[in-house]
């Protein structure tokens, strides 16, 4: 990773959940590369440490915090550690998810309970705990990334796109409740992207491999230009798909 010395984020702090490792790792990478401090938050502290150590060599900032993104009290501590360690919060970026690929009778109450909890449930739980640190900033920025699979109804993914779609519309009501106080909310929806997540239950790892899904990177870049506006502009929604999807059936979310 090649980090300039400035960048359009330069002197700005994004808390990422989700950072370990796929998309949230990209985003983290590619905030750093602009010139951001982070809190990354995931399960797996090594991972996580591993990327704080990357950023401290190239002058950067990165706070950690290990734990449970479906936990009230991870949230509450990534909050806080942002504002002790790091001085200020400007941008949460909502990336932790998890996705179990079955037909709704091969979907137990557990598949459920995991999906939306790691989706929305987190999703809730740290933009809940950010927002007072915006508003009373009077400025900010509130990305999740969601999935086509939020906008569109995919065979196989019943319960998948209802936490995406929660997603969305909670993203869509709050860019109507917090735009008069500044803070600009987005949502990202990306279709598959070769990652860990794309695996999932259901799908091989030698079949995502070989599809053309999109990259982790390209996520990224989408997320970056979300981040980058100036003041006047906002973007609400980017909707992003594979140039080889095909023209009918089933394609990958």
């Amino acid at each position: 990773m090649a980090i300039t010395t400035e960048g359009k984020l330069a002197g700005q702090v994004a808390l990422i959940t989700g950072a370990s490792s796929g998309i949230g790792l990209a985003i983290a990478r590619a905030f750093l590369n602009e010139g951001t401090d982070l809190v990354v938050v995931a399960r797996r502290s090594e991972r996580l440490q591993a990327l704080a150590d990357e950023a401290q060599k190239h002058g950067r900032r990165c706070a950690v915090v290990a734990g449970d993104t479906r936990e009230e009290e991870t949230a509450a501590r990534a909050v806080q550690t942002a504002i002790q360690q790091l001085g200020r919060l400007d941008i949460l970026v909502n990336n932790a998810g998890i996705g179990r690929y079955a037909d709704l009778i091969g979907t137990s109450v557990d598949d459920y309970d995991a999906m939306m909890d790691t989706n929305m449930r987190s999703t809730f739980l740290f933009t809940r705990h950010v927002v007072p640190v915006l508003l009373e900033r009077g400025a900010g920025t509130i990305i999740t990334i969601a999935s086509m699979a939020g906008v569109m109804g995919f065979a196989g993914e019943a319960v998948y796109c209802a936490t995406k779609f929660a997603q969305v519309g909670f993203t869509q009501a709050l860019d109507r409740e917090l735009r008069p106080h500044g803070i600009k909310v987005g949502v990202v929806c990306p279709g598959g992207v070769k990652t860990e997540f794309a695996i999932g239950t259901g799908r091989t790892e030698e079949g995502v491999s070989e599809s053309g899904m999109l990259e982790a990177e390209d996520v990224a870049a989408a997320a970056l230009l979300m981040a980058t506006q100036p003041g006047r502009s906002r973007i609400a929604e980017i909707r992003m798909r594979p140039m080889v999807e095909p023209l009918f059936g089933r394609d990958p979310a």
